[in-house]
């Protein structure tokens, strides 16, 4: 086959190769610019791992908060009187707790059981917990899950509350760069709303999804007023925590504490109050004559994620 002769004259080649030479040399200058975006990646690697280092540093610096022990951690409150004949559990279990109050904190031991056999699904401890400690959207500290076993019509339906597991060895107490939670010899895991700064990486240590961000937000934000009521401050930890101003705990993680304000005031927790099918059980686990150290003792228990190795305090009858 005959070679096909350019029409192009010497004039336009030279200008087509010009082009050419100036698209090699753009092409040079994109690839000049990589070791440049090499150099910064690398950059923004280093500055991360010292982020990293740095967090570890500090949290190292940063002391460990004071726990208070012995004798003035003690609360005497008188037992609650019932009427003649068979006592309501709640009423014995609140007796129990207070029996346990007048012991210094580091000789308690607080643990809940669940029994799943007698839970209705009616969800009113995860609306206690809410109206109790203020929740807003997106911050629930104990959801009730539904399982269903089998199929239609050889079906049934389980369902676990899920608070926080207050966990022995709790995965999201070591994750904190500003030492802002950590569990108290009374076994309750909780968070500093003073110190903690938001960075969430608790939230993600937890294998149980038992803390939420708090982002400040409101059930009635896009009505034409903001209720009040969403606007009283909660009372965590024994402290008024006012949510004007976006002011702690709101940017703060938060997470269930089996109502310490409650139980410091000789009360059970809400969600243990307002259970229409008495399925849990509180108290001191350190009590041998207490309901709840009883209860620890069936055979028929089990815990939720055990082969994390957080050792979970919350223990389920199935």
């Amino acid at each position: 086959m005959a070679k096909k002769q350019s029409t192009k004259s010497p004039k336009q080649t030279d200008e087509v190769l010009r082009s050419a030479v100036d698209d090699n040399e753009s092409s040079d200058e994109a690839y000049s610019l990589t070791p440049i975006d090499r150099k910064r990646a690398i950059t923004l690697i280093g500055s991360a791992i010292g982020l990293g280092v740095m967090s570890t540093v500090i949290s190292r610096i940063i002391p460990n908060p004071a726990v208070p022990k012995g004798p003035i951690t003690t609360h005497k409150i008188p037992p609650v009187q019932d009427g003649a004949g068979e006592v309501d559990i709640l009423v014995r279990m609140q007796n129990e707790l207070r029996r346990a109050l007048f012991k210094p904190m580091e000789e308690r031991r607080w643990l809940m059981v669940i029994d799943t056999r007698k839970c209705v699904g009616c969800h009113a401890c995860t609306v206690a917990c809410i109206a109790e400690n203020k929740l807003p959207p997106g911050v629930v500290y104990r959801p009730v899950i539904t399982e269903h076993i089998g199929q239609y019509p050889h079906q049934i339906t389980r369902f676990f509350p899920r608070p926080c597991m207050q966990c022995n060895n709790p995965s999201c107490v070591s994750v904190c760069p500003v030492r802002a939670t950590w569990k108290r010899p009374d076994g309750v895991v909780i968070i500093d709303y003073d110190r903690c700064i938001g960075c969430r990486y608790c939230l993600t240590a937890c294998p149980y999804g038992a803390r939420t961000s708090d982002f400040g937000n409101y059930y009635t934000e896009h009505t034409p007023e903001i209720q009040p009521y969403e606007k009283q401050p909660s009372n965590e930890y024994n402290k008024s925590w006012s949510r004007e101003g976006h002011g702690s705990p709101v940017g703060n993680a938060r997470k269930c504490h089996f109502c310490l304000h409650r139980i410091e005031q000789g009360l059970l927790p809400q969600c243990v109050s307002t259970c229409i099918g008495r399925a849990n059980y509180f108290g001191d686990a350190n009590d041998a004559r207490s309901l709840v150290a009883e209860m620890a003792k069936s055979s028929n228990q089990m815990k939720l994620l055990e082969e994390k190795g957080t050792k979970p305090e919350v223990i389920y009858l199935v």
